[in-house]
């Protein structure tokens, strides 16, 4: 499970004339078995949630938990329960997918025979055996993000966060991605992905919300938010709530 209570990050911004408040006192929930969509335009603060979530930042203000461990308190213990891969994440070139997972594993506290295995099975899982021993910065763009999500899910994590996970990358090695996410479903993981696509939202998503300026506009199931507000489709849903935040603050 993921629970954020009042998260709020503060940033110094001497171009915004000071402090500024880049997440403003997010709350939700996200359930094993169940993805949940994080959505929102740029800059609206997504990104900086999901990393207060996996510990990369420290929340100026409010709680986060993974499995019941408070991010703050206990971040380490909150890494061994979480798997955190975002589109951009560097790997290192010099090292081939078979290293590169043996080393996140080895950080782990992973090693001998049940770490082989593992590496094994992932770089099956992810079709990598024909490229495990090829230096990492002689690969595709896709089979470099297959990589990076392969180191992040060694240990087996409950808990999977994913920023934008399939940018940039071509429609079959997309489609590696989303069917993985959909298989930590049905393994009963907790999963929130953040994504532009509103079509791996609408394929994916149990349960999502909306980010605007640091808050959350709504959240609720994703059946239940469309039913609601009488659309058929998320973008749709996601359009009108971003164009009537723009209406008032023109007026």
């Amino acid at each position: 499970m993921i629970e954020a209570d009042g998260l709020t990050k503060i940033f110094f911004d001497p171009k915004r004339g000071g402090e500024f408040r880049a997440v403003d006192g997010v709350s939700f929930t996200c359930q094993p078995g169940r993805i949940f969509g994080l959505l929102g335009p740029n800059g609206a603060g997504k990104s900086t949630t999901l990393r207060m979530l996996s510990t990369s930042l420290v929340p100026t203000a409010g709680m986060a938990r993974i499995d019941g461990i408070d991010v703050s308190e206990r971040p380490a213990k909150a890494r061994e329960r979480l798997g955190f891969c975002t589109g951009t994440t560097g790997i290192y070139e010099r090292l081939s997918p078979r290293e590169m997972i043996q080393y996140f594993g080895r950080l782990y506290g992973m090693d001998g025979d049940v770490l082989d295995a593992r590496v094994e099975a992932i770089l099956d899982l992810f079709g990598l055996q024909s490229y495990a021993d090829v230096a990492c910065g002689k690969l595709s763009a896709g089979n470099r993000q297959k990589v990076s999500l392969a180191r992040t899910i060694v240990h087996e994590p409950p808990v999977l966060v994913f920023d934008e996970p399939t940018t940039s990358l071509d429609i079959l090695v997309a489609r590696t991605v989303t069917e993985f996410i959909a298989q930590c479903r049905t393994e009963g993981r907790t999963v929130i992905l953040s994504t532009h696509i509103m079509s791996e939202v609408e394929k994916l998503c149990d349960d999502l919300a909306i980010l605007h300026e640091g808050r959350i506009l709504l959240q609720g199931a994703k059946d239940d938010v469309l039913a609601e507000a009488g659309v058929d489709s998320v973008e749709d849903l996601f359009f009108r709530r971003i164009d009537e935040c723009a209406a008032r603050a023109s007026d």
